[in-house]
């Protein structure tokens, strides 16, 4: 039987069972798909596709044979029969930090999802020659699109001056496409402005932020949001100290902060972690949070609501970052017009951020 008029039928067990038992003979093929389910090849490949045009119940069938039989999808055959590539290439600075690393982490995942092979590559210094090395290799393995995760703008700046034949796409926060490359991410921006208007609502006038590094783009508009909602608000920039993300420089600059009695009554601070080294600092030295000073940290790093106190964030969501990603890159790879929206953060509400008590501030 054929086409898709088989909704409560059962799959043949004898079949079923004498293609999964025979591995040894050979790998079964999308034909064996068809057979079993009792469906044609193009229904087999529909599903496989995610096309529109197939009942519930029978998508349910088809890949329920695929998995008893174990077919695997050949890429290779398919890249034969489409001539379009089922790879693609990720390039990455090799950062330890958070979000980078948040980032190749949910690419990896939503590209094998979407049936995509995937070839990582990271260049420890990003200057043009490695930069450029590292494309052509990603590009001699026949992918048919890259995705660059650059969050340092040197590493940008090589990827502009770069020379590639396939689509790029480069993940980097508020920076803007060029004709060449094209690039995608989550309004970090925004998200700087609705930890800084969160405090802003609290009562809090005097907001310091104690900044990321200004060689990151994320650093950049972490800052310039911050800057715009004080602005907005009519209210006087507060403190700003720049730093390199890490919890240790964040705990000196509380020690420092301490010292020279320059607590503010609250702090916007570009990363979770920077804000974790603020609150060692300040409870080792009898400054509470929130009661004497409130803090807002970024992107909700697991365990962020086990700091004590549990921290007030702005969440960033990686796994819409890398399908946004992927739905963009894969429509520059096949010619379609795609929306590049970059996706909003949330702000999460816990206890490290209070309303301002006026009369307990000198």
């Amino acid at each position: 039987m054929t086409g898709e008029n088989v909704a409560g039928m059962a799959v043949p067990r004898e079949a079923s069972e004498r293609l999964r038992d025979a591995p040894m003979r050979r790998k079964p093929t999308i034909n064996d798909v068809a057979q079993v389910a009792g469906v044609s090849f193009g229904t087999v490949s529909r599903v496989l596709n995610d096309a529109p045009d197939v009942s519930a119940a029978t998508r349910k069938r088809v890949l329920q044979v695929i998995k008893d039989i174990g077919y695997r999808r050949n890429r290779a055959a398919t890249a034969l029969v489409t001539s379009r590539s089922m790879s693609i290439g990720i390039l990455s600075d090799g950062s330890p930090r958070f979000g980078p690393v948040g980032t190749l982490m949910a690419l990896e995942n939503v590209a094998r999802k979407k049936g995509y092979a995937t070839t990582v590559i990271s260049v420890e210094k990003p200057d043009e020659e490695s930069v450029q090395a590292a494309l052509d290799t990603l590009d001699d393995t026949g992918v048919g699109g890259i995705i660059v995760i650059a969050p340092l703008v040197e590493m940008a700046a090589a990827v502009w001056n770069a020379s590639f034949r396939v689509p790029v796409e480069m993940i980097a926060a508020g920076a803007s496409s060029t004709p060449n490359v094209f690039t995608y991410s989550e309004n970090q921006e925004l998200g700087a402005r609705l930890a800084t208007q969160h405090l802003i609502d609290l009562g809090h006038t005097d907001i310091a932020h104690i900044a990321g590094s200004m060689d990151w783009f994320d650093g950049r508009v972490r800052k310039r949001g911050w800057e715009a909602a004080l602005r907005d608000a009519g209210l006087s920039q507060g403190l700003c100290i720049e730093g390199d993300w890490s919890p240790r420089w964040a705990y000196e600059t509380g020690l420092k902060l301490v010292r020279e009695d320059r607590v503010p009554q609250a702090i916007f601070a570009a990363s979770d972690h920077t804000a974790l080294g603020l609150i060692r600092a300040f409870a080792e030295n009898g400054v509470r949070v929130p009661e004497d000073v409130s803090i807002v940290g970024f992107d909700d790093i697991e365990g962020s609501d086990f700091f004590l106190p549990p921290l007030t964030t702005v969440r960033q969501d990686f796994a819409a970052l890398a399908t946004m990603s992927m739905e963009v890159l894969t429509g520059a790879m096949e010619g379609r017009e795609v929306d590049r929206t970059p996706i909003a953060p949330t702000l999460v509400v816990r206890n490290s951020s209070t309303r301002a008590v006026p009369s307990l501030r000198t």
